[in-house]
């Protein structure tokens, strides 16, 4: 899709300054919906804000930043006299916080004022398909605007709210997970039986070994280097607990009962959520202030004695590249750009997450210029629900705001940053949610036969 956009001519893009999701699509794309040329590009704007809120907590940024000449200054305001600019508000750990809050209340004021829209031909559709430089022109605003704010009490409350809203897009991660894994095995299976069984059916193996083995994997090294003989008893709970949750729903998906009320549930997906579930593990072990029980990857990898600790980090230098978060930001993009083109046929996913339907995408309308065009697909009624979407993206602008933070807690007194508790039992409480969540897709139409689940 990006590169589509980069051929397009520039007179072709100055007319979509203001015009609708379609007249993105240009002659070398592929036709597409416009429902999901607009997700795309909403999508593109969150990816940008984590792109920048990355550069900004880069190791030496504020240090580069020192040696242009008149450029920083010392003060507490960010544009100071003689136009210097306040350069530890500008980088690192301040800068992400008011980065994120920025595309959190960009996301949330479009939530707002599309709330009730039902079709393309609303007034308010046009501000979700349409002015797209004028869209980007109110989110720098808000950016700007951002670093206006004094240091004060605002990056502890906002450290509450990410708590909250990533704990909530944890579970929207989980749930696009599953929704990804039925999809998978079902279209794997159907393939299967119109196919070649054994490739397909070995493909479908394949994969499930290579989870289960990399679950049972992280489950030993996490008994080898997160716990101790005599220590460490919440790390021994949670990785015990987890373990027992998953080999329950892996048992489950595999009943005989299970199977006659969903013959596309299996292993695949049990798996995959196990494999998940043992991620979430980690990160919240990752945050244990506890440093005997919470060891860094550098004294694993290169088996290297460390001494200082993440409440040693201050603002600037917050480390955000190790492993978990790492792993972290992948799953998030992957599951961003799974929720801007996904069309699932799962019809109970799409009424819990308000996304489209899954339906033939229509051939795309050329112009006299040549130029494809997408198509108009919400004039009967919109595909998915633009407020819960945005909901969707607001809340993962809070979940990029933790990770590139590692979870750490602001202390205004020290002006460090601290692993915390809170952060370990909210990662946990998530993930034992999604084993529920999970659970409950595979015992409901048993426990409710009289409903539709198809």
């Amino acid at each position: 899709m990006g590169a589509c956009l980069a051929l397009c001519s520039l007179a072709s893009c100055a007319s979509c300054l203001c015009g609708s999701a379609p007249c993105l699509l240009c002659g070398c794309c592929p036709s597409s919906n416009n429902s999901t040329i607009t997700r795309l590009v909403f999508s593109f704007f969150l990816l940008l804000g984590t792109m920048v809120s990355v550069i900004m907590i880069l190791p030496g940024m504020e240090t580069q930043l020192r040696k242009i000449p008149g450029f920083c200054q010392g003060g507490s305001s960010i544009p100071g006299i003689e136009n210097q600019v306040n350069c530890d508000v500008i980088v690192g750990y301040k800068s992400v916080y008011r980065m994120c809050f920025a595309m959190t209340c960009f996301f949330f004021f479009f939530s707002a004022i599309m709330l009730g829209v039902r079709s393309s031909k609303e007034p308010r559709a046009a501000l979700q398909n349409g002015f797209w430089f004028f869209k980007f022109l109110i989110l720098v605003g808000i950016t700007v605007g951002a670093f206006f704010i004094p240091d004060g009490t605002f990056h502890t409350v906002w450290f509450y709210f990410g708590v909250i809203g990533s704990f909530i897009f944890i579970i929207i991660q989980l749930i696009l997970l599953i929704d990804f894994a039925h999809s998978w095995n079902k279209l794997w299976v159907e393939n299967a039986e119109n196919g070649n069984k054994k490739c397909w059916f070995a493909g479908l193996l394949s994969f499930t070994i290579l989870y289960y083995a990399l679950a049972i994997a992280a489950v030993v090294l996490f008994y080898i280097y997160y716990t101790k003989p005599d220590d460490c008893t919440e790390h021994k709970v949670f990785i015990s607990l987890n373990l027992i949750f998953c080999i329950i729903i892996s048992v489950v998906s595999i009943l005989p009962k299970v199977q006659d009320a969903q013959p596309h549930s299996g292993l695949l997906q049990a798996s995959i959520i196990s494999l998940y579930t043992m991620y979430v593990t980690w990160s919240a072990m990752t945050n244990n202030p506890n440093r005997e029980c919470n060891p860094s990857l550098l004294s694993l990898v290169a088996n290297v004695s460390t001494t200082s600790s993440p409440t040693d980090q201050t603002y600037g230098t917050v480390q955000w590249w190790d492993a978990q978060g790492i792993v972290g930001l992948i799953i998030f993009l992957f599951c961003t750009l799974y929720a801007s083109i996904r069309s699932s046929s799962n019809v109970q996913v799409n009424k819990l997450m308000q996304t489209e339907a899954g339906r033939a995408v229509e051939e795309g309308v050329v112009g006299e210029d040549g130029l494809r065009r997408a198509v108009d697909n919400e004039e009967d009624g919109v595909t998915y629900s633009y407020t819960v979407f945005h909901l969707h993206l607001c809340l993962a602008s809070l979940y990029i705001m933790m990770t590139l933070t590692n979870w750490y807690q602001p202390d205004t007194s020290t002006q460090t940053m601290q692993s915390s508790m809170p952060a370990v039992w909210v990662k946990m409480s998530s993930s034992w949610l999604g084993l529920g969540l999970f659970l409950w897709t595979l015992v409901a139409p048993l426990l409710l036969p009289d409903r539709d689940f198809s």
